[in-house]
């Protein structure tokens, strides 16, 4: 019996043809999978053992079968990398570190660069065009699905919930939040607000639209200075100022609206910097060494992060009642906004009060060689491949489950 390229699909192929004592599969030749066209014998005794039922994944094109065993053929990942925002420079950066280190051995990955001109398959050299009705990509006669989506862009669509949002309605796995977590965690002001009405420990502050009638001297009034000014939605500390005292409002809350329709007035909140990753690792909530940050300028800003102005150290050196204290408000963070995949929360911890102040949460951290993630899971004692290849497993356990 052979089966024509369009007779499976949803990942499933079910039923059989039984010639003799064995059942003969024949699947299709495709130029983007390593296998040539091929007949595999199948014992009877492992079809029954086996319950009539095959699963292949929708992209595959051979399965090996010995005894009573079934290897299939590797899942197919999209890595998505790009973005619309500013931040896209910095997921660029990310994808070089993410690219080298995804095991191909388990996986075969494809690069999607989602850019506003359009969506692209990066393959030899060629940008193929991304068919966004069901993110699929045509390929020298065949079509490529994939399994699962490694999430690897910063800022709108792929950390907002857009992105997350549209694979749901596929029904393709990816590895980062849900569209809901995702939506609230990017906007400072709301991620706060949720957190702070959960029992977590973060700062004062006050939220503004565009176009509001700002009062500078109440706003001064009611928060104690310095404070900092940052969009609402975004990251990588773009927009954002530290205020030393009033006279400087006005125009750290301008560079803020240049960015976003949003912008949140914080109070600071004096203390030690640390930022923690915690992820979803074979379904338990892990948290990662922390990290402490003691940024060479006036504070965490793009320059710290991004371009080495800042000591990162990782481990910290804390002492461990603080450091249960962080990892445990991390836990329990990831668990109130329901997260997945690896995030990366930033907490000061204020010395006066004895407890950690949430500052945000970060759900596609960054990857680059300069960022803080991969510091810490090498601190852990995992490599960067195992670690991208649980997150990419985790994905797709949600989807069979």
């Amino acid at each position: 019996m052979q089966f024509a390229p369009d007779s499976y699909r949803d990942g499933s192929l079910q039923g059989s043809v039984v010639m003799g004592t064995h059942q003969i599969i024949r699947l299709p030749k495709t130029k983007n999978h390593f296998k040539p066209l091929t007949s595999y014998f199948i014992p009877h005794t492992s079809f029954l053992v086996l319950h009539s039922s095959y699963f292949i994944p929708r992209t595959s094109s051979f399965l090996f079968f010995a005894q009573n065993t079934v290897v299939m053929s590797r899942p197919v990942i999209a890595f998505v990398t790009g973005g619309y925002s500013g931040e896209a420079q910095i997921s660029y950066k990310s994808a070089i570190t993410i690219q080298a280190n995804i095991d191909t051995d388990k996986f075969e990955y494809h690069t999607i660069d989602i850019r506003k001109d359009g969506w692209f398959c990066l393959h030899q050299g060629a940008e193929l065009p991304v068919d966004r009705a069901n993110f699929t990509v045509p390929l020298n006669g065949q079509t490529i699905r994939f399994d699962a989506i490694l999430i690897g862009i910063h800022g709108t669509p792929g950390e907002d919930g857009k992105l997350q949002g549209y694979f749901d309605m596929l029904g393709i796995p990816y590895t980062s939040c849900d569209a809901t977590a995702s939506a609230i965690t990017f906007n400072k002001r709301y991620t706060v607000a949720v957190a702070g009405m959960s029992g977590i420990h973060v700062a004062k502050s006050f939220h503004y639209f565009k176009g509001d009638a700002i009062d500078v001297e109440q706003l001064a009034a009611a928060l104690q200075f310095p404070v900092f000014v940052k969009p609402a939605n975004g990251g990588s500390s773009i927009g954002m100022s530290k205020v030393p005292d009033a006279t400087g409002l006005p125009a750290a809350i301008d560079k803020a609206f240049a960015e976003d329709d949003q912008v949140l007035v914080e109070e600071f909140i004096a203390g030690r910097e640390f930022t923690i990753g915690v992820a979803r690792l074979h379904g338990e909530i892990v948290a990662l060494p922390m990290t402490e940050v003691i940024s060479e300028n006036y504070f965490f800003d793009f320059e710290a992060k991004y371009q080495g102005k800042s000591k990162e150290i990782t481990p910290a050196e804390v002492e461990e009642w603080k450091a249960e204290k962080i990892r445990a408000a991390a836990k329990k963070i990831y668990s109130i906004f329901n997260c997945n995949g690896v995030v990366r929360i930033d907490f000061i911890f204020n010395e006066a009060v004895g407890e950690p102040y949430m500052l945000e949460i970060n759900t596609v951290p960054g990857q680059s060689a300069a960022s803080i993630v991969p510091q810490q899971v090498k601190a852990m004692g995992w490599s960067l491949r195992d670690f991208y290849s649980a997150l990419i497993e985790d994905a797709l356990h949600r989807r069979k489950a």
